[in-house]
């Protein structure tokens, strides 16, 4: 499960039934919260929300992981090969967790709707954009593609608009602050009370951690500045025009006060390769690790491992290397692995099944 390593004991109140619909409920209910500002139903969604991504959710933010109910079955019950999770269930996710983000101001529930971008949701469609996953496995025999079209077709569609949409979820703006959310370079034009604001960010982002904004206003704007810093992010530098600056933290954001139009605020987070372990409860994944870098979970496929590829396992004294390969999948960074055992080339997962047809996991075994 996703967030064993950050989240508390799940709580009483758990997620039900078909996902997509769930996470639909859901994502109305916290956006109503964070539209009256009431908060009416906090504790329950709180408690749902934590459950949910403690016992329920796999590594790359996928819901509902039982096939034939397309829901959520017991607690921890994460099968791999015929794991269900749905992208429209994956694209609820990320509603739901914006809309929890919304009415608290925390960052932990942006770091679950980054990873359900970045790995479920991306995965869902093919990267010349014309073949669709409705169904997202953490592993698969060779025999699990993306199809034209499906006769119950809510997952294209669900893409066609998710991803245009992806803009509104990078800032946001409060009574106190201008809130950076997701790192993706773009230019963005916000308008406060009778400040214009123009934000300009540069990164390679999720390659690297390396994260360049500029903001200029058209009069003084006494705001802080919040920079979301992810859980997966365990050191990071922060400067302003060059000088290197100390910031407290507050709900998982670097918090900048003294600033002024046109400085370049830079950030610099550490992303090396992790070797993640699920939940002890896991049954499917006993033995088994997976591998992350920054927000993207990793995977590998029979097509970069032909010979190994069902005898490679991972160790503790296994080394990473990464590279930017330009050549394949529109252009990836890879990882390839270094021990005792074969070696092995990894993928982000959301870029698999573009090639030729062939095994895949994100489950490898793990020699102790």
């Amino acid at each position: 499960s996703y967030a064993q390593q950050h989240l508390p004991v799940a709580e009483q109140m758990k997620p039900v039934g078909h996902a997509v619909r769930a996470a639909y409920l859901y994502t109305a209910m916290a956006q109503v919260d964070a539209l009256t500002g009431r908060n009416d139903y906090e504790r329950a969604l709180r408690s749902i929300w934590t459950n949910l991504v403690s016992t329920r959710m796999h590594i790359t933010g996928g819901l509902g992981a039982v096939a034939g109910m397309e829901g959520f079955g017991a607690e921890y019950e994460l099968p791999n090969k015929t794991a269900y999770d749905e992208t429209c269930a994956a694209v609820g996710n990320v509603f739901f967790n914006q809309g929890m983000f919304l009415s608290s101001g925390k960052a932990e529930y942006l770091d679950v709707a980054e990873v359900s971008i970045f790995n479920n949701a991306l995965a869902g469609i093919s990267l010349s954009g014309d073949r669709f996953f409705y169904v997202n496995p953490l592993e698969s025999k060779g025999d699990h593609h993306r199809q034209e079209w499906y006769g119950c077709a809510c997952c294209p569609s669900q893409l066609s608009r998710f991803l245009p949409s992806i803009g509104n979820y990078i800032y946001a703006s409060s009574d106190d602050a201008l809130w950076v959310n997701l790192y993706i370079g773009n230019t963005g034009q916000i308008r406060i009370g009778e400040t214009d604001i123009l934000l300009t960010q540069e990164t390679d982002y999720p390659w690297d951690g390396s994260v360049k904004l500029t903001i200029s206003t058209s009069q003084p704007l006494e705001k802080e500045i919040r920079l979301r810093i992810p859980n997966w992010c365990k050191t990071y530098d922060l400067s302003i025009n060059g000088k290197r600056i100390n910031v407290s933290e507050e709900k998982g954001y670097a918090v900048i006060k003294d600033w002024k139009s046109q400085d370049v605020i830079a950030l610099d987070m550490d992303m090396p390769v992790e070797i993640v372990a699920a939940d002890p409860h896991v049954k499917e994944n006993f033995g088994k690790r997976a591998i992350q870098r920054g927000p993207l979970v990793y995977c590998m496929e029979e097509i970069d491992n032909p010979v190994y590829f069902d005898q490679i396992q991972l160790s503790p004294s296994t080394t990473f290397q990464t590279a930017f390969a330009s050549d394949i999948l529109n252009g990836i960074k890879t990882i390839k692995t270094n021990g005792r055992a074969q070696s092995a080339t990894f993928i982000p997962y959301y870029a698999w099944d573009n090639r030729k047809a062939g095994k895949m996991r994100v489950w490898i075994p793990y020699n102790e």
